[in-house]
This record gives structure tokens, C-alpha cells and sequence, in this order.
């Protein structure tokens, strides 16, 4: 953590007691001295400016070796920090003091206008349990640095699935399946029938160990089962009991009904619902964690998708053969479910205006369970999306009408089709 911002009086103490080698800082005395300058109510951040270099130097001893590079360091920084708020603080005495004092010293210490910087965020760069922290660590050490890439996954009714590559495709997978299993994380879900003599499937459990972490977290293991979302850990637990408290968190945000859970060290968000009998998950991670894994790891249906022979459809792609053998089909109607095509698209529509692949696996969903849990389920998987993922030109997905194309469309237009009844008919038959 970093070190609290000394207070005016703290500031003006600390320079008062100076040795003979920090003797020039009376130049600057200006700065700090008088609470009624420090006071000012003004716009700029001087003040931020200098209690940031009181921060970087108060612990420096004179007699010590390597004490004129660290205080140049931090000279530098408070010169370029008063630089960045020339404009808010034109007019400001105290900022122009502060400016002439930095100059001073400059003079008086030797030290170079160019060169490197003392960090001023210290937090930062020594938050080994902070996602976050290690990026801007690196930023801060004049690495390149380039935002990090977060991936999205999410699966929810019956079951559709969302992969880190935005693939979108609707699965059986009955019984156990991992979604993730990297060197940080695993993820388990498993797929009860839904209704008698179908294929179709719904998440009743959903199982994630997240692994020990250097001094971050030790392994944690959560469990959720239909009727059963706890807000805590299999031990007990809400948070990682290795390192700070707030590197891994279990946030109750619905009782029994919606948990998230925050990740820090690993820059990692996983939610976890219910809704009706059936358990739906949304999770982002960033790529370099989520692609770490062995080559004995590649069932992964987040990376991976579900295998082809788990497959109804695939990004909404419709073979026209299958199709065209259905047809006559079409007038046959499921026992358990009570909705029609017009039904079932007035239904979802309802929650869902877009006509996009959520809305497409509404229809899908009413049609062959009757069971409108699955329209709110559709709805807030659209939710999640849009608080996880991170492009937003990419949340909604629309089906591909090339045969065989593995795209998405992010632009097609999308009609429900009878050809679609044909299909799920068959499918679940």
C-alpha cells in the first residue's frame, strides 16, 4: 500500500528538520509553510504535487550512498508532475513557489532535467495481488505496454454457450463438462434433461476452484447447485486467506439467487444466477491467463466450444438439407410446451428487443420447454454481456446464413423462421 499524504504541518516539519545536505529545500519553504496557503481552496493539484515529493524523499537519509539519484529522481517527478498543471494553476502563488523552488534544487543538487522518474504512485507498482497493479507496474518501469486483452464466456439456458472467441452455439453436453481449466482457474458445470425423453439440457451445478496464487490467495473452491447459491466458499469463506482480503471476494448482490465474484490478482469477474431451476454463468478474464493452460487441458468449452457431436447449431448456421427433410414436420407440437412460434417470439420480445442470437435462443428455448424462466435467463445473459464483455460492437451476435461459416455476423438481419421449428422439432423429439 502506498504511504498516506503527509499534512501541511507534517510537510513543513519534515523540511524543517532537514540536514545540511537537504538545505536548499529552504528555498521551497514557501510551498508548505503557512496553514492558510496550504488550505486554499484552488483548482490546480499542487498540493498533490508536493506531498507526493515529500512522500518520495522523506525517507532518504543524506549519508547514505545513492541519495542525490533518488532525490533527482524525485525532483524530476515533482517538475514533471507541476509541468502537467501549468494550465489549472496559472496564477496560483503557491504553484509558481513551487516552480521556482524545483529549479533551485535542480541547481543545487546537479541534477539533469532529463532522466529517470520516481514513481508517484508506489501503491501500484508494489501490489503484487492487484491485476491491475501488474500492468501498471510495468507501465511505470518504462516497459511497452499495451491494455490488456479481456476475453468474455458465458453460458445459460438451454444450454447455449458463448466462447472466448464470440462463437455462439446451442449444446447437449448432458452431465459433467469443464468450461475452463487453465493454471489459474477451473470451471465445472453439469447438464440435467430438461423435460422427459429430450435432449434438451439446463445448467443444476456449477463448481470453480480458483488455484493457489503465490502469497495472493490459497486454492478456493465455491460450489453452487439449483436451489443452493451460496455466498461463500466450500470452507466458509468469502475472500482469498493468503494475501489481502480483498485479492478474491464472494459479493452476494440477489440472496440465493445471484453472487459475483472478483478475482483481483488474476483481473478476473465470474457471475453466477438463477433463474427458475437452472443455474447460467458469465465470466471475463484476461487472455494470457485464460490461454495458459497444457496441451492435456483443451476440453475447454470456453476455449474451445462444445464438440461437434454436442452441437444443435452453431452460430445459428441452419443446414438446409436437415431443413428441407423437416419440413413436412412442422405441424407436429411438443406436449410440455405451450407456446407457438408467435407465442414464443411475442414472449421474448418482450425482454428482448434486438432480434439477435439472445432473442433467437429465447424462441429456441419456449419452443421446445415451455418453461419461461428460460426468457429471463436470455435477458440477463444479454445483461452480463453487456457489464463483461469488453467490446461493445460485439455484444449482440446475430446468426451466420453462410452454410458452413464459423463467423459471426455482428449486422445480418434475423427473421424466425419455420425451418427453425422444423429443426428443434427433430432435435428434441
Amino acid at each position: 500500500m502506498g504511504r498516506a499524504a503527509p499534512s501541511c504541518a507534517a510537510a513543513a516539519e519534515w523540511l524543517c528538520r532537514l540536514s545540511s545536505a537537504a538545505l536548499g529545500l529552504i528555498a521551497a519553504l514557501g510551498l508548505l509553510l503557512g496553514t492558510a496557503d496550504c488550505q486554499l481552496q484552488t483548482p490546480c493539484r499542487i498540493q498533490k504535487c508536493t506531498t507526493d515529493f515529500v512522500s518520495l524523499t522523506s525517507h532518504l537519509n543524506s549519508a547514505l550512498d545513492g541519495f542525490d539519484l533518488e532525490f533527482c529522481k524525485a525532483l524530476r517527478a515533482y517538475a514533471a508532475c507541476t509541468y502537467r498543471n501549468s494550465k489549472v494553476c496559472r496564477g496560483n502563488l503557491v504553484y509558481h513557489s513551487a516552480v521556482l523552488g524545483i529549479s533551485d534544487l535542480m541547481s543545487q543538487r546537479n541534477c539533469s532535467k532529463d532522466g529517470p522518474t520516481s514513481s508517484t504512485n508506489p501503491e501500484v507498482t508494489h501490489d503484487p495481488c492487484s491485476y491491475s497493479g501488474h500492468t501498471g507496474a510495468r507501465e511505470h518501469q518504462g516497459e511497452e505496454q499495451t491494455s490488456p486483452t479481456y476475453l468474455f464466456c458465458g453460458l445459460f439456458g438451454d444450454p447455449h454457450l458463448r466462447t472466448f472467441k464470440d462463437r455462439f452455439q446451442t449444446c447437449k453436453v448432458e452431465g459433467a463438462w469443464p468450461l475452463i481449466d487453465n493454471n489459474y482457474l477451473s470451471v465445472q458445470v453439469t447438464n440435467v434433461p430438461v423435460v422427459p425423453g429430450s435432449s434438451a439440457t439446463a445448467t443444476n451445478k456449477i463448481t470453480i476452484i480458483f488455484k493457489s496464487y503465490q502469497d495472493c490467495t490459497d486454492q478456493k473452491v465455491y460450489q453452487a447447485v439449483t436451489d443452493d447459491l451460496p455466498a461463500a466458499f466450500v470452507d466458509g469463506t468469502t475472500s482469498g486467506t493468503g494475501g489481502s482480503i480483498k485479492s478474491l471476494q464472494i459479493v452476494e448482490k440477489v440472496g440465493g439467487k445471484y453472487v459475483e465474484m472478483h478475482a483481483r490478482y488474476i483481473g478476473t469477474t465470474v457471475f453466477i444466477r438463477q433463474l427458475g431451476h437452472y443455474l447460467m454463468l458469465a465470466i471475463r478474464m484476461p487472455q494470457e491467463f485464460a490461454m495458459a493452460y497444457e496441451e492435456s487441458q483443451d476440453l475447454q468449452l470456453c476455449v474451445n466450444g462444445c464438440p461437434s457431436s454436442e452441437r444443435i447449431y452453431d452460430n445459428g448456421h441452419l443446414p438446409l438439407s436437415v431443413m428441407g427433410q423437416l419440413l413436412p414436420q412442422a405441424s407436429a407440437t411438443h406436449p410440455w410446451s405451450v407456446y407457438t412460434l408467435e407465442t414464443a417470439t411475442t414472449k421474448c420480445h418482450e425482454k428482448i428487443l434486438v432480434k439477435d442470437i439472445y432473442f433467437y435462443s429465447c424462441v429456441f428455448d419456449l419452443l421446445t420447454t415451455g418453461d419461461v424462466n428460460f426468457t429471463a435467463a436470455a435477458h440477463s445473459a444479454l445483461k452480463d454481456v453487456e457489464a463483461l464483455h469488453p467490446r461493445k460492437e460485439h455484444w449482440h451476435i446475430f446468426p451466420s446464413n453462410e452454410s458452413g461459416g464459423d463467423g459471426v455476423s455482428m449486422g445480418s438481419k434475423f427473421f424466425v423462421s419455420p425451418g427453425l421449428v422444423c429443426l428443434i422439432l427433430a432435435v428434441f423429439l
